[in-house]
């Protein structure tokens, strides 16, 4: 059976709301990710790194009790990774981090479509070099996805982080990027003169998210996409980027557009096709926003509407 890899961090969101409640969420880019394509039936592995604590515990029945399979010694950390999440009075949140990130041992075969990386797993190191060192080995294999995902409070500087994240992009076959992020690291400029920079650098595609604004898109052959976002009464945007992430992913694992032999196809797609999958994904996106953490639907819940 065909596969997703998810690479980067696991952790326990801790969420203090506007109303002063706090509420713990298991979390992590990456594992939102995984979690997301699991939920949509999909098989996906995490290789990650946490501890057997209290808070482990809590990642550990999170995403196996949602199907995500973890690789093997991905439970050996000292501690627990966690991200204390504040949200203003519309939901939006900040973060500040206490994170431990090494990479477990990973099988790479033939039976990858897709090898997923991002956020602070693509960047911290120990962890980051491994991540880098794999998303070459999985080329061979398999589409390379990449978000950045940019965590200013423990990436470091603009500056020191955009090299680690343009030689991604570069590496990469399908690049998510918000405008938050673009406007980090690249302030000034115009974030969509940004991505159509990064298309042209390798990637078959990069999509630009803008929260309510919508969405942009382009390939390396020039085609662009711009698609407004769906209303929404929005909860949180807890996992909002990470759930059209996903939905991305499993757009184009619909149209036959993941796995190394299909990476001509994803540099070929045309703007009905793109557009259809960023639909996809940003009704996935909704639902994930109209409800309280990263929580993505399901298959069921997404084709019924339910949220």
């Amino acid at each position: 059976m065909t596969h997703a890899l998810v690479i980067g961090e696991a952790l326990v969101d801790v969420v203090h709301a506007a109303d002063g409640t706090v509420t713990e969420h298991p979390g992590g880019s990456p594992a939102n990710v995984a979690l997301g394509l699991a939920r949509l039936g999909r098989d996906a592995e995490l290789a990650t790194w946490f501890s057997d604590d209290a808070h482990g515990a809590l990642v550990r029945d999170h995403l196996t009790g949602n199907g995500v399979r973890l690789v093997p010694l991905s439970d050996r950390a000292d501690r627990t990774s966690t991200a204390v999440a504040t949200l203003d009075a519309d939901g939006a949140a900040t973060y500040t981090f206490d994170l431990d990130w090494r990479v477990p041992e990973v099988t790479l075969d033939g039976d990858l479509v897709v090898v997923h990386v991002g956020s602070i797993g693509a960047t911290l190191q120990p962890g980051g070099a491994a991540v880098a060192e794999l998303v070459v080995a999985a080329r061979e294999f398999a589409t390379i996805s990449y978000d950045p995902n940019a965590r200013p409070s423990i990436m470091g500087t603009a500056a020191q982080t955009l090299p680690t994240v343009t030689g991604l992009v570069a590496g990469a076959d399908l690049v998510k990027v918000s405008d938050e992020d673009v406007a980090w690291l690249q302030p000034g400029r115009d974030p969509q003169d940004v991505v159509r920079a990064w298309a042209a650098s390798g990637p078959a595609v990069v999509v630009l998210t803008r929260g309510g604004a919508g969405s942009f898109a382009v390939t390396s052959t020039g085609v662009e996409v711009t698609l407004d976002s769906p209303r929404v009464q929005v909860v949180d945007t807890v996992g909002a980027g990470d759930s059209y992430m996903g939905g991305l992913i499993d757009g184009l694992w619909s149209a036959d557009l993941l796995g190394a032999d299909r990476r001509e196809a994803l540099h070929a797609v045309d703007a009905d096709a793109l557009r259809a999958v960023m639909g996809h994904a940003a009704a996935i996106a909704a639902i994930t926003v109209s409800r309280a953490g990263a929580s993505p639907p399901t298959r069921s819940e997404l084709e019924s509407g339910d949220r």
